[in-house]
Formats: C-alpha cells, sequence, structure tokens
C-alpha cells in the first residue's frame, strides 16, 4: 500500500472525528454535510493518485493489474465526481460567506478559501487536459491536487 492510501485515511478519518465532535453539542448543519460530501468526493479522485503510485512502485505484476483495473473502472466518474465535488464545495463555501461574512483574518476561512481557489485550478485543469493535454497541465493538476489535500486537512483540523 502506498502512503497516499494511508494519508487519505487519516483525512476522512480527521473529518469523521471533527463531524462526531461537533454534532455532540447541536446537530451537523447542512453547510457541513455540503463540505463532507465534497470532502468524500474529492477523497475519491485523489485515491486515484494513490492508485497510480502504487502501480508505479509495486514490484509484483499481479499487484499492478489489479490496481490498473480498479483503476480503469474508476476513469468515467473521475471528472464528473470532481466537478460535482468542486459544486458542493463552492455551495459550502457560499452558506458560510452568507452566514459570517468574508472573514480573512479567521484561519479557517482564509485556508478555506485557499483550498477552494486551488479546487477551481484543479477541476479546470482535469477538464483541460482531456481536451488539450500537456506535460504542463499534467504537473498543475498533480501538484495542485497535492496541494489542495494539504489544504483541506488543515481548514479541517482548524
Amino acid at each position: 500500500m502506498n502512503k497516499w492510501f494511508y494519508l487519505n485515511l487519516a483525512l476522512l478519518i480527521t473529518a469523521i472525528w471533527q463531524l462526531v465532535k461537533r454534532s455532540y453539542f447541536h446537530s451537523i448543519s447542512l453547510f457541513l454535510w455540503l463540505g463532507f460530501i465534497g470532502l468524500l468526493l474529492f477523497l475519491f479522485n485523489w485515491t486515484r493518485h494513490a492508485v497510480f503510485s502504487t502501480i508505479r512502485n509495486a514490484p509484483r505484476r499481479k499487484t499492478k493489474i489489479k490496481f490498473a483495473n480498479i483503476s480503469k473502472k474508476a476513469l468515467p466518474y473521475h471528472k464528473w465526481s470532481g466537478t460535482a465535488a468542486l459544486l458542493l464545495i463552492l455551495c459550502h463555501a457560499i452558506w458560510i460567506m452568507n452566514k459570517y461574512g468574508i472573514l480573512l483574518d479567521y484561519p479557517k476561512m482564509f485556508i478555506g478559501i485557499l483550498a477552494g481557489l486551488t479546487l477551481i485550478i484543479q477541476v479546470s485543469t482535469g477538464w483541460l487536459r482531456q481536451y488539450w493535454p500537456s506535460g504542463l497541465k499534467r504537473k498543475v493538476h498533480l501538484y495542485g491536487g497535492m496541494l489542495l489535500f494539504f489544504l483541506i486537512f488543515v481548514h479541517i483540523i482548524l
């Protein structure tokens, strides 16, 4: 297993923990559910990176074939689940900004806005890669995904 599987699991457990911790004191708001479902869709897509890393690093051919077949089944949903994640996260962000205003000096909101902008770039480069592929778009998409992962992690922890 690749380290990204473990990091994805850690992010998921952290998000669930924050959601459960919040639900002890009051009910979970719809905007939190929108963010959580958007996170699940992001993790579905980001797990493809873990699969590709495992394929690259696996010593056994049988393991590589198994993970390649799994990735091939998820490929038709990749762009659409990323777009759905973007739409849900945008709804989450708009709801939060309408409720609390734009507070850039509040770290959670600042990191959330950075993550949202990174997600817009991520989804845009993903769609552009389908029609006009290039090495630059591939690298921006890959490193943007890594940056987005860590921004989301910090956003959830705060």
